[in-house]
């Protein structure tokens, strides 16, 4: 069993003045992992107090600098890449394909940024006048369970190019694998105050950093309830926010598809990460007259993703994250039943051999109308609702009808006119015959999918204030 009783705050490993203490249990079996002592009000107060203090310096660093800095950070993060695949496995039963894939994704977003910096200029002439970028502030970080350490990277690394300085809350479930990442980012020997990490519960050290004045931005990733919150406490002092929140993504089938192709990328879409993603592709809208060709289609699918341990490398669907995450997608398989929805396969109960975990069968619902609590609410589980449409109007209408607008996915043969569905969709990504992954591009959602984009210049410039200075 470990403990961790350190949070990093001003280059260094410090005993947190909290106390309070949260068990950390292993999805696989419920049996303890180990303990972490969570930070409290007074420990955010000291790490927004040295990054304060470091920004002040910081903030004039040069484009060289802050790329040496990232070069350092990105080299700390790859050494130590097994074990940070290792305790995402082992920590929230991530499969070990998903977590290698988180990886991957950490190290590209800081790489990405190291590439944005070499061509990005901050400073531009509009007419007799010049503008000028210059960096928010201390940014205050919160990032989600569900690939902790790649949220950890993309946006800090985005906040040391712009030149910010940090404040990091990660999820308490996540205190192993924020052990390692801080480890990481201590041996990349950035200076002291730029980078701090304090692992406590959000009504506390959460609160204080999205109400503290001498924050001057947020980046949250989480739940559209908590996102609204986050809005409401940072308006207080105008604090910059970025938002990424929930979703309900859609994936569309056009008529002209090659069913048993897509039927596969369909499932992996919705069931990536356990289906425990913002992004997955849990509503499948398909052809009315197809449906019967593609039951099938989906249930060879399915019996090809194998759930079970998520260290096994043929795992595909792992457990999920507690009881309390197996009990909501439960109520939400129940629920589906009761509404009139037919399961295809799956349902309720864990699958054979696996009872002493938080599994869940993979399930599929077909005959979902849309206004079922399935096709409307995030279940973040292996969940997927296959919905009918008559025309492709009807389908741009469904994908439509939510009050989510992260993601969407568009699927057929005929790449262009899928790419004219896909711009009809209100989505902040919308991706055509592919599960692919950009870091140079925005992601962020529509409607209570968010406020603001990451990645990329859109992601750069919102830790950036323009300042205009005239002649």
């Amino acid at each position: 069993m470990q403990t961790v009783d350190k949070i990093y705050i001003n280059g260094e490993f410090v005993t947190p003045h909290g106390t309070e203490t949260f068990e950390l249990l292993s999805p696989v079996n419920r049996k303890l992992l180990g303990k972490v002592i969570l930070a409290d009000a007074t420990d955010a107060q000291r790490a927004i107090a040295a990054a304060k203090e470091a920004f002040a310096s910081f903030r004039f660093t040069t484009r060289e600098e802050r790329i040496e800095y990232l070069e350092r950070i990105a080299k700390a993060v790859s050494f130590h890449k097994q074990e940070l695949i290792d305790v995402m496995v082992l920590e929230y039963g991530a499969p070990q394909q998903f977590a290698t894939a988180s990886f991957l994704n950490a190290v590209g977003a800081i790489r990405a940024n190291i590439s944005l910096l070499q061509e990005y200029s901050f400073s531009r002439k509009i007419g007799t006048s010049t503008v000028i970028q210059t960096p928010v502030g201390v940014a205050g970080i919160i990032t989600p369970w569900n690939a902790s350490n790649s949220f950890i990277c993309s946006k800090l690394s985005t906040a040391i190019a712009a030149g910010c300085t940090a404040v990091i809350k990660p999820s308490e479930f996540s205190a192993l694998q924020t052990q390692v990442i801080s480890q990481c980012l201590h041996e990349a020997g950035l200076p002291k105050g730029v980078v701090n990490i304090v692992t406590g519960l959000g009504t506390v050290v959460g609160e204080e950093i999205t109400l503290h004045p001498d924050v001057a931005k947020i980046s949250f990733t989480g739940s559209t309830a908590t996102g609204k919150t986050i809005a409401k406490n940072a308006a207080e002092t105008m604090k910059r926010i970025t938002l990424e929140l929930g979703g309900k993504s859609p994936n569309i089938i056009l008529n002209d598809a090659d069913l048993p192709d897509v039927i596969k990328l369909s499932v992996t879409a919705a069931f990536m990460n356990s289906g425990q993603a913002c992004i997955a592709a849990s509503r499948l809208l398909v052809p009315e007259e197809r449906l019967e060709e593609i039951k099938p289609l989906l249930r060879e699918a399915v019996s090809q993703f194998k759930v079970g341990d998520p260290r096994n490398s043929d795992t595909s669907i792992g457990p999920l994250l507690n009881e309390k995450q197996y009990n909501k997608v439960q109520d939400y398989i129940r629920s589906g039943m009761e509404e009139g929805a037919e399961i295809l396969t799956g349902g309720l109960g864990k699958p054979e051999g696996l009872e002493d975990g938080n599994f869940v069968k993979p399930t599929v619902f077909i005959h979902v109308s849309n206004t079922m609590r399935i096709a409307r609410e995030e279940i973040f589980g292996p969940v997927l609702s296959v919905i009918t449409y008559r025309n492709e109007e009807e389908a741009v209408s469904i994908a439509n009808d939510t009050k989510y607008g992260l993601a969407a996915y568009i699927q057929g043969r005929d790449a262009e006119k899928a790419k004219g569905i896909a711009a009809r969709i209100d989505a902040g990504r919308v991706s055509v015959n592919s599960l692919s992954h950009d870091p140079n591009v925005p992601f962020g959602g529509f409607k209570q999918s968010g406020i603001g984009r990451e990645y990329g210049v859109y992601g750069l410039e919102s830790y950036l204030e323009p300042k205009a200075i005239l002649e």
